[in-house]
């Protein structure tokens, strides 16, 4: 079975994702984590040295690799991949998408604490990082909804996803 967690950036795809894979007896894989392995280089690196139009790319190359070499699999993937180039339909085809769905007011609070560097929202203060998360998450949040189940990020019940999964395998 391979499932593919989606959501905003802090929405608790990788956090969530590394416990539920070991739920279910799956393998877990990162997307950044990948592409960052892959290409020896951090995604700051990776968007700063190639640019977003090349990091996108890599970022779809990499998903197709990623589906194509793993059977039973977890991805956590980057907050944007749902919205570029055809990729939520390929995850949608490749197996069960889960949107962790998060309010922006928390994705605000969980961003400013976050340790993890991420680029899109370096060097913002809680204003302006209010204003890009509604505007981002305004853009994207069509595609995140295109997933085929939809679970809260914020009062997120392990138990639940679990189920929904056993009913899909």
């Amino acid at each position: 079975m391979r499932v593919f967690l989606v959501g905003f950036m802090a929405s608790g795809k990788s956090s969530i994702g590394k416990k539920l894979a070991k739920k279910i007896g799956v393998l877990f894989i990162d997307l950044d984590e990948y592409m960052e392995e892959k290409y020896n280089s951090t995604i700051r690196s990776l968007i700063s040295d190639k640019g977003m139009d090349k990091f996108r790319e890599i970022e779809k190359e990499s998903l197709e690799v990623i589906i194509n070499k793993n059977k039973n699999v977890l991805i956590s993937t980057g907050g944007g991949t749902p919205y570029y180039f055809d990729n939520m339909k390929l995850m949608n085809d490749s197996g069960v998408t889960v949107y962790l769905k998060v309010d922006v007011p928390t994705l605000v609070d969980r961003l400013m604490y976050d340790k993890k560097d991420r680029p899109l929202i370096w060097g913002k203060s809680r204003e302006d990082l209010t204003v890009y998360a509604n505007d981002l998450f305004g853009k994207r949040e069509k595609d995140y909804l295109k997933a085929k189940h939809t679970v809260s990020g914020k009062d997120f019940k392990m138990q639940a996803l679990i189920d929904l999964l056993e009913v899909e395998n």
